[in-house]
């Protein structure tokens, strides 16, 4: 049964995660590990039949916690030479909207809204300085709510899976 709602947001959310056992934890870390690694290498792997495999995996995805499969992409060799992280302070009313327009720009990468100093912190990959220039002064400064952004530049791009 699916207990999930939409939240204000537009979101799909489930009021409570459920827990994940071992099982669950181990063919995450193996989808992790290799998003196209076959059912049945994965049941092999966490000592399950390939029925029981793909039932968890089906399961997990119903109830959101895997969300996509995707490729990890080495931003430099695919001429994305730049990047930075942004950090925006915003109007805290325009965030629904802000959202949108950021999901829009496709050299934000990846988007949170964090507590802290500011309210927003976003990856920007772009193909040159200059790219990024014109991404940072020209598209997000000038942003509805946007009242302020500070730019780290990333020299060293280090993955941890």
């Amino acid at each position: 049964m699916d207990v999930s709602h939409v939240g204000q947001d537009g979101l799909r959310r489930s009021p409570e995660p459920r827990p994940l056992d071992d099982v669950d934890r181990a063919i995450l870390a193996q989808l992790t590990e290799d998003a196209r690694r076959s059912v049945t290498t994965i049941a092999e792997n966490v000592h399950i039949s390939r029925a029981h495999a793909y039932n968890r995996i089906a399961k997990l995805q119903g109830d959101g916690v895997i969300t996509k499969y995707t490729a990890l992409v080495d931003p430099s060799r695919a001429g994305l030479r730049s990047s930075a992280y942004v950090t925006l302070k915003v109007r805290q009313q325009t965030w629904k909207d802000l959202r949108e327009r950021l999901r829009a720009i496709p050299e934000v990468h990846h988007i949170a809204l964090v507590g802290g100093d500011f309210d927003v912190i976003i990856l920007v990959r772009a193909v040159d300085n200059t790219d990024l220039r014109r991404v940072v002064f020209d598209q997000l400064q000038s942003m509805p709510g946007v009242l302020d952004t500070q730019t780290f530049l990333v020299f060293e791009d280090l993955d941890t899976r």
